[in-house]
């Protein structure tokens, strides 16, 4: 019969083990390639002290293909909980260094133990993925250990919040379980995602294509908008993904997060009242006018590089958490497409899921027109942001700067789709159309049969532009609630949010909606 003692330093054995994970040679050797091991990531996500493992002690239960010889404390991935900024949060990290991070039934039921409890207790989940895949001797219980994990991803979306940290490799079935939680972080040159990876492209495609260009960082956040955010090491990443956090709250039935801010409420920058050009046709940054209006010039822009015309991101006003959705002039003068449409929708759809209020800045010629735009379907995705923006319950706030012009004025956050406060500044022009493309239609006539057309055309231009291309029509009518200087923008949306602090709105009962997919 073993002693106390002996327990004890068997205990204390076994934990060293674990922590150990693969061994020191394969620990070295992900040090090798740039990267963490799975605890050291944990360490630097988490508040210091704070990380509570859960099963270190699990192993896989196969005894297929020589498994039966390979045992180790863990299965390949660490879980458990720890706080970040002192509050709760739910954790897995995949350890590349224990048969390459595959996945196992053991393994995936370790991970979905700690989401069950971040479910029943209300807390975010943070996934830090560095897996080969599914572990192929385990055959199809590994792939169920994908579907359970993959169900929870469903169950606990717009629940919690939930977010993915690629760190390493990401592929096949993987690839789905980040794809389906809210935020996905990636870390360029040493982290990809792909459903398919190089060899078996060149198979079936013929396509020469390594890694990093078939899924690596930068082209998950420029070309195909899979990931939110790149960084350009681990560090960051998990520092990227504290951050998200501060701006979200524990779960859907808890308000954000309030910041002290010393950025006084009533502050006003007298630079926004010459930020937009007097010429209709020239670009600014929207950026400018976003910093100049939020807490202390802080925007944490999610998915900068795709659809760069519309800009996401989080913020402050007033110390409160607020999403912004804002055209931006200088990518395609700010209209709307097949990209910035997905990408503004599922960010207002995020905020609406966690008790976000949206502010919305506005400058929007249209729908851009073209073949490619309609055979790729802009009819349905531009559907997807009217979708999110009518659906939406949180407070919705929207300052006109510039152009509003068709049904992209109706889409955004404005009062005929529910939107709470609308604000515009005189430089507002809302209208089914810019003023020559009017005066071309209704007056294509009588500015044919004119002595001298090109004059005729620009008494017309001016005509209208004098009757419409203003924001007072809407506000005659109460569809903008007020126009507004634009250096008092940021007091004006402080009071309305403040205002609409504690504003109460449901939906119609049932199961789900119908959102154009």
């Amino acid at each position: 019969m073993p002693t106390s003692d002996e327990r004890l330093e068997r205990l204390q054995r076994m934990r060293r083990e674990a922590r150990l994970g693969g061994g020191a040679v394969r620990i070295e050797r992900q040090h090798t390639w740039g990267k963490l091991t799975a605890r050291e990531r944990l360490d630097l996500l988490l508040d210091p002290g704070s990380f509570v493992e859960l099963d270190a002690f699990v192993t896989h239960r196969s005894t297929d293909f020589g498994l039966d010889r390979q045992h180790f404390l863990g299965d390949g991935v660490v879980t458990g909980h720890g706080t970040i900024d002192g509050r709760l949060v739910f954790v897995f990290s995949q350890d590349f260094t224990v048969f390459g991070g595959s996945l196992s039934e053991a393994y995936a039921e370790k991970i979905c133990k700690v989401m069950d409890l971040a479910m029943k207790v209300g807390a975010p989940v943070i996934g830090l993925n560095d897996s080969g895949g599914a572990r192929i001797q385990e055959g199809v219980a590994s792939l169920a250990g994908y579907a359970w994990i993959f169900t929870r991803n469903v169950l606990a979306s717009g629940v919690i919040p939930q977010i993915s940290v690629i760190m390493g490799p990401c592929a096949g079935g993987a690839v789905y379980s980040p794809a389906i939680t809210d935020f996905t972080i990636m870390v360029e040159g040493t982290s990809y995602m792909f459903v398919t990876g190089p060899n078996v492209v060149k198979t079936v495609t013929h396509e020469e294509v390594d890694s990093e260009y078939l899924g690596g960082a930068l082209t998950h956040t420029t070309k195909s908008g899979v990931a939110h955010l790149a960084a350009p090491d681990e560090a960051t990443a998990l520092d990227h993904a504290r951050t998200l956090l501060s701006y979200l709250p524990q779960n859907n039935l808890a308000d954000p997060p309030a910041l002290p801010t010393r950025d006084p409420a009533d502050r006003r920058d007298p630079a926004l009242d010459a930020i937009v050009p007097d010429d209709p046709a020239k670009p600014y940054d929207m950026h400018d006018v976003i910093r100049r209006v939020v807490d202390d010039g802080a925007f944490f822009e999610i998915q900068p590089g795709w659809a760069q015309n519309i800009l996401v991101g989080f913020a402050h006003l007033g110390g409160r958490s607020v999403g912004i959705v804002a055209q931006q002039p200088a990518v395609l003068a700010g209209a709307l497409d097949i990209g910035s449409s997905v990408k503004g929708a599922r960010f207002v759809r995020t905020c609406d899921a966690f008790n976000v209020p949206i502010v919305s800045f506005v400058d929007v010629p249209g729908f851009l027109p073209g073949v490619n735009q309609e055979h790729g379907g802009i009819i349905k995705e531009g559907a997807k942001l009217l979708y999110a923006y009518c659906e939406a319950t949180v407070p919705k706030v929207a300052v006109i700067t510039r152009k509003a012009y068709g049904g992209a004025y109706d889409v955004m956050s404005s009062k005929h789709v529910r939107g709470d406060m609308n604000f515009a500044w005189p430089t507002a022009e809302i209208a089914v159309m810019g003023a020559e493309g009017a005066v071309n239609i209704i007056f294509k006539d009588q500015i044919a049969k004119a002595a001298d057309p090109l004059a005729e055309r620009a008494r017309l231009v001016a005509e209208y532009a004098a009757e419409f291309d203003h924001p007072y029509v809407a506000a005659s009518r109460g569809w903008i609630d007020d126009v507004i200087l634009p250096s008092e923008t940021r007091p004006r949306l402080i009071a309305a949010l403040a205002m609409l602090a504690d504003k109460s709105e449901a939906n119609p009962r049932k199961k789900h909606g119908n959102i154009p997919l």
